[in-house]
């Protein structure tokens, strides 16, 4: 089982979101198992000095976008017993970060074709499958099975396309097919790139992959309603047969409270009153009355609508004039970074809105909080609420995607659950799970103590997802 592993991002070269650490996280399981996985990304800039010092430069070639032949070089290294191939060119990836351009369809349709191109200059490793993620990838089937389908080194290849975000689906004019992608106006059609005037790359990746996956059992189904399927409801629901839902898990070893060196205090399940350190200090670092009593909600989010930022603002001031204190981190649109901000200037005894991002101040706020809020609109999967539970962290969750497949939801009853849940899109909805947590912490600690517990013995390793990914691909070979 050789499998390519094609993605536009991966820790810790680069990582833009939930996409990096799967690309890394996820070969890394897969390896642990057995399987011959590498991982093929663009060489971009920003990639730190030092990784860029230790690649091995494999082979110069050309590769056609459009009319043009672009150069292309591969280069090789390993990291954590990964294989990492990179696609480089200066012209396309020499610039600062990953996304954001005018011409990034051209720039992820050229990465696209180089992959496919560099296949024949890695020696020995012909790949069984590629494994394609999100629309930056999602060309790869068809230019695989257009221009490639007659070579030997080829024929063989299989696709696996898994959705992390549909929301994001590469959309482009339709002249894209002939001028960047050298396909003929035969794909201009429903069953292939058309989407309503435009072409869709994300569209064009689902309906030639030989088998979808995406992130969570949840999404999955929830992706085949007009709710949530983003204009590609039918397609999917097509292809039910041929649809996996698999949930991410985390690194164990990169997220493990125990060994985490950006903690003040380290701690496991065995020693959870540890933890309480890492929230006074925390408060004393950002400023906030130190009391080792009252909750500490925190959030590590992009701040866009996805992430439920709506509801947040409907009910923030009845919020902060509970006994919580409100600990953010993130950025993202200007209306909701300016909503944190003023809140903070205006209640700096409960809020501290920290726009920025900072993986070390993250890890902190995990490891601080007692609360992880995560209101979503919609959320493939997440990755917030299974570091928060790794940490020992009760997220409160709407229950969508895969954050109903991960957090199980308190019952007064018998005092089980991992977390606290709500059900509609509504902010005081929203509020009364948070006050539910409120009133377990503050009039049942021994209740709140063993929910600490049961969430921090949740097995959200990546074991069990990569297991399943070996039967997804078994199932193409």
């Amino acid at each position: 089982m050789k499998i390519l592993f094609a993605t536009s991002e991966c820790h810790p070269f680069m990582k833009t979101g939930g996409l990096g650490d799967v690309a890394y996280a996820l070969p890394k399981a897969l390896r642990k198992l057995g399987v011959d996985v590498r991982v093929i990304m663009p060489k971009y800039n920003d990639i730190p000095e030092h990784f860029k010092k230790q690649m091995q430069h494999i082979e110069s070639f050309t590769t056609p976008v459009g009319y043009r032949n672009q150069f292309c070089g591969l280069e090789y290294l390993e990291y954590d017993s990964i294989p990492f191939y990179f696609i480089d060119n200066e012209y396309y990836f020499k610039r600062p970060g990953a996304y954001g351009y005018y011409d990034d369809g051209e720039r992820f349709a050229f990465f696209s074709r180089g992959l496919l191109q560099a296949i024949t200059y890695m020696g020995d490793f012909n790949p069984n499958i590629i494994h394609c993620n999100d629309w930056q990838t999602a060309v790869v089937p068809p230019l695989l099975k257009d221009h490639y389908r007659d070579y030997w080194n080829y024929k063989h290849i299989k696709t696996v396309f898994t959705i992390h975000n549909l929301k994001y689906q590469g959309i482009f004019n339709k002249r894209m097919l002939g001028e960047l992608l050298c396909l003929n106006e035969g794909y201009y059609h429903e069953n292939a790139f058309k989407f309503f005037d435009a072409i869709s790359f994300m569209k064009a990746g689902l309906i030639f992959a030989d088998k979808i996956s995406t992130v969570s059992n949840t999404y999955a189904e929830e992706i085949k309603t007009p709710a949530y399927g983003e204009k590609l409801e039918g397609l999917l629901s097509g292809r039910d047969w041929d649809l996996w839902g698999i949930v991410n898990g985390i690194d164990y070893e990169m997220f493990n409270p125990k060994t985490d060196k950006c903690l003040f205090s380290n701690f496991d399940k065995y020693s959870i009153k540890k933890k309480t350190k890492n929230k006074t200090e925390l408060q004393k670092m950002l400023g906030l009355p130190v009391n080792e009593n009252i909750p500490m909600i925190g959030m590590v989010t992009r701040l866009v609508s996805q992430k439920g930022l709506d509801l947040i603002s409907h009910v923030i001031n009845e919020l902060l004039n509970d006994g919580i204190q409100l600990v953010v981190l993130g950025a993202g649109d200007k209306e909701y970074e300016d909503m944190f901000k003023y809140h903070a200037w205006n209640r700096p005894d409960k809020l501290s809105a920290n726009i920025c991002y900072s993986d070390d101040l993250a890890r902190k706020i995990y490891a601080a909080s007692d609360m992880f809020l995560m209101p979503s609109l919609f959320e493939p999967c997440g990755i917030g609420q299974l570091i928060a539970l790794r940490y020992g962290t009760l997220p409160v969750v709407r229950e969508t995607g895969g954050l109903k497949d991960t957090v199980k939801p308190y019952n007064e009853f018998t005092g089980e659950g991992t977390g606290f849940t709500f059900a509609n899109y509504n902010a005081h909805e929203m509020l009364a799970a948070i006050r539910r947590a409120e009133d377990v912490y503050y009039n049942n600690r021994t209740q709140w103590n063993n929910m600490v517990k049961s969430a921090m013995n949740e097995d959200n390793s990546w074991r069990k997802s990569a297991e399943l990914y070996t039967s997804l691909y078994g199932s193409l070979l």
